[in-house]
């Protein structure tokens, strides 16, 4: 016989394992690319697809039923071809980019002064983006990039974009 060291949580208490197992299982292949998952993913130079996993991401997307519940993160696999990234922008959580294929290059960006500090990523490097801190990404290289992207919340706020005409238009992708 075996023990379990650390209690379930209230929720899974009686929930079998056979329950859990179906519910706790999120396959790629299963997964459709949402190419419209963002805002700034209408535009071109933005256009990428994600593949949620767990939480809704920080697209604020929190009604898919096929996503595995988020706790206390998300989890999503970005990709995004050359020439496109994504718009910059702040989350009330942490975000972390961790570059799976591909090279990526992240940028953090002044709200005074809009100076970009730009980094290049490759396989198995990451970035972790603090909350409140302006941040992006762009594929400016000649592959297509696949990156894990997680942010410290199950239901995280939409982002919000530093380009005021993206941050009004935020919602239209719910």
């Amino acid at each position: 016989m075996t023990t379990a060291r650390h209690p379930r949580p209230a929720e899974l208490q009686d929930t079998s394992i056979d329950e859990i197992a179906e519910t706790y299982v999120r396959k790629f292949g299963d997964i459709t690319a949402d190419w419209e998952a963002f805002e700034d993913a209408k535009l071109d130079g933005y256009r990428r697809a994600q593949h949620r996993f767990i939480g809704g991401g920080g697209s604020g997307k929190h009604d898919d039923p096929d996503v595995i519940k988020g706790g206390s993160f998300t989890l999503s696999i970005m990709f995004v071809n050359p020439g496109e990234g994504n718009a910059a922008h702040t989350h009330e959580v942490e975000e972390v980019f961790f570059v799976l294929r591909g090279h990526l290059t992240v940028f953090f960006e002044e709200e005074d002064t809009g100076r970009r500090l730009y980094r290049k990523l490759g396989p198995w490097e990451c970035v972790s983006c603090p909350p409140g801190v302006i941040h992006g990404y762009d594929n400016d290289s000649l592959e297509p990039v696949y990156f894990q992207v997680m942010l410290g919340k199950g239901k995280p706020e939409t982002m919000g974009y530093a380009d005021d005409k993206l941050y009004e238009n935020r919602d239209g992708h719910l």
